[in-house]
């Protein structure tokens, strides 16, 4: 008969693939909002806003399924930290579709409206938090300490983006007020693309607690 130990590995990989498709329905959310954004597709946003339902479903059942394996294994050490992370990372992976439905949502209401009469680096920067996505699931598909560690790296790459555009969105709403509510929405929607940099970000920090049991997330270089 399979003992426990082979019990509790084939669950974890079980797991483990069922919250990387729970990722990669998030990851999907992300791109295609960005991507309604750009082309100012209003259609394409509402897909956002329908397909989240089906992340929330799946979402429960992988912090169900963490519990049952708990329950049933009583797992230690580095097991039991990756369980512990996997019901935070089920649940961060839940707030970047709910961030994406947000970014289709401000999406969908700016292709109503002129376009702004600057250029805004919004694109390259979701696209740079798309793969900053992708490589924290992977960190944490593989354990991968190197490519957690360069997700936090990226993080703040974002961040000055973040704050380059918000800065020129100030700007222009003093120089022009016909054009306060666009930017303001505008400003949104960066705004949520930096949450769901930071989300990535904290992905890749429970993959670093993961490894070394170690806390990261509140420390100070």
């Amino acid at each position: 008969m399979p003992s426990q130990v082979s019990h509790l590995r084939r669950d974890l990989e079980n797991l483990k693939r069922n919250l990387l498709h729970v990722g990669k329905l998030a990851l999907a959310e992300i791109s295609k909002a960005l991507e309604a954004y750009s082309k100012r597709d209003v259609n394409l946003a509402q897909e956002v806003a329908d397909s989240d339902k089906l992340l929330d479903q799946k979402e429960v059942r992988v912090e169900e399924e963490c519990l049952r394996i708990i329950a049933l294994n009583q797992p230690v050490a580095q097991d039991l930290r990756y369980l512990i992370s996997a019901i935070k990372i089920n649940g961060l992976i839940e707030n970047t579709g709910d961030t994406a439905v947000q970014i289709s949502r401000r999406g969908a209401f700016l292709a109503t409206r002129p376009p702004l009469p600057l250029e805004l680096d919004i694109v390259p920067t979701g696209n740079r938090v798309v793969e900053m996505f992708d490589r924290a699931l992977q960190a944490f598909v593989n354990l991968d300490e190197l490519e957690a560690h360069q997700v936090i790296d990226m993080d703040s790459e974002v961040d000055a983006a973040y704050r380059a555009n918000t800065n020129k969105l100030i700007t222009l709403m003093e120089q022009q007020s016909d054009m306060v509510e666009v930017a303001l929405q505008t400003m949104h929607l960066v705004r949520h693309l930096e949450r769901a940099a930071d989300r990535a970000t904290d992905i890749a920090q429970q993959v670093l607690y993961i490894l070394s049991g170690d806390i990261v997330r509140h420390r100070t270089v």
